[in-house]
């Protein structure tokens, strides 16, 4: 079964905790002791209902707050599919918890509460998933019961979010609004009846039915090595393979393939799926490939396609959500590692932030702190095979990591 990787974001109170326990509780994904666990504290609170938010704040401080503060996976299955979904925390203080935790997602969930509407971390959250380049977004507008199941809220909410999306840079994305009562399952599993005006999908069903394969096997293969094997045994004395995941792209026997940085060509002569010889290689595919010749390569080391475009550069420019409490300075030196290649670099110009309000540029910055989003420029001591994120987001992204501490302090996308 395929499995379907999903990121929620929502801000405080928005019910978010809520709607992935009735995610579970619909799958019947909760063991028996664990929903009796559920009632008996439900009661200790003095609520009349089945608290499903307990499932998922496991963090002492989470439940005394009732608040979301780390990244927690929780998986759950249908007959159809497999779900991991990465529960983000709606804080702005805890933004690159979710930058993080949404890093993987095919599709992401962002919750608006329907008494409020759109708050300022609605703004950040949709930005996150624009910057991500998230395909698919399903804006569920929460606790409908406390508006009377309006549908003249729920299309003031819809209207405002579609002029938020106007501003995104990313046109790809597909929005799937859904009216939404977590707590009583109003079109979670099955569609209301309070709601008979809506006339789309429930949750389940739409998540369910979601196309959401990239064209990852389309873009150009990049085969960054991790490791080169050699087993010096006597069944394989001059055995030389090169294992790792193929970030994008396919790559077959016979393939004419240039080694990066050294521009040495050859042909693929063999690819291994653990012991098995396969024909070819398609994104995500964790394998071994032989080569024809004897090529020097190294982890880090970067095979691709002879007929397709690739780049090797040692200035970048970038967009770059910072993490750390340290703010980015121009000038400063840190290690940026993309995919496993791991070079010293050094921060050039820090152009400008963003204001994730209005999505407009803020000129005339002197650095980025915690949370915030910036375009900076950065030199690298080696070369680094990056793509643009736009154009092959598995190949465009790197970390920034602080040297002395070890921390990672920056999420970058190539621009």
């Amino acid at each position: 079964m395929e499995v379907l990787r999903i990121a929620t974001a929502g801000s405080v109170d928005d019910g978010k905790s809520t709607l992935i326990g009735r995610l579970l509780y619909e799958t019947n994904s909760i063991t028996t002791d664990k929903l009796e666990a559920i009632e008996k504290a439900s009661k200790r609170r003095g609520v009349d209902y089945l608290d499903l938010s307990l499932l998922t704040d496991g963090l002492i401080a989470e439940r005394e707050q009732g608040i979301t503060i780390d990244v927690a996976h929780i998986y759950f299955s249908t007959p159809k599919r497999k779900y991991i979904i990465a529960d983000t925390p709606g804080h702005v203080e805890y933004t690159r918890n979710m930058i993080t935790g949404a890093s993987n997602a095919q599709v992401a969930i962002i919750l608006v509460d329907a008494r409020n509407g759109i708050a300022e971390q609605t703004y950040r959250h949709f930005y996150i998933t624009n910057l991500l380049h998230i395909s698919n977004v399903v804006v569920c507008v929460n606790k409908m019961d406390l508006v009377n199941y309006s549908q003249e809220q729920f299309e003031k909410i819809k209207e405002e979010f579609n002029a938020l999306s106007g501003k995104g840079n990313f046109k790809k994305q597909h929005l799937q609004f859904i009216p939404i009562a977590s707590l009583f399952g109003d079109n979670i599993a099955s569609t209301s009846s309070n709601m008979s005006w809506y006339q789309g999908p429930a949750l389940l069903e739409h998540l369910e039915n979601l196309d959401w394969h990239t064209e990852e096997n389309e873009l150009p293969a990049r085969f960054p090595v991790q490791y080169v094997i050699r087993p010096k045994s006597n069944e394989h004395h001059d055995f030389r393979g090169f294992s790792g995941k193929l970030a994008s792209g396919v790559l077959k026997k016979g393939d004419r393939v240039i080694a990066l940085p050294s521009l040495r060509e050859s042909n693929i002569k063999d690819i291994f799926r653990y012991d098995v010889s396969v024909d070819h290689a398609e994104a995500g595919d964790s394998v071994v490939i032989t080569l024809e010749d004897e090529i020097d390569l190294s982890r880090g080391d970067m095979l691709v396609l002879q007929n397709q475009p690739f780049h090797s550069a040692k200035e970048l420019s970038a967009q770059v959500c910072w993490l750390d409490h340290d703010a980015l300075v121009p000038g400063k030196n840190y290690l940026l590692q993309h995919g496993i290649n791991r070079v010293k670099a050094k921060v050039g110009n820090l152009f400008s932030s963003i204001n994730v309000q209005d999505f407009n540029h803020v000129e005339d910055v002197s650095k980025l702190g915690l949370n915030e989003i910036g375009f900076i420029s950065i030199k690298t001591a080696q070369p680094v095979f990056a793509d643009k994120y736009a154009e092959n987001k598995q190949n465009g992204s790197f970390i920034l990591i602080d040297e002395y501490s070890n921390n990672t302090v920056g999420v970058g996308f190539v621009v």
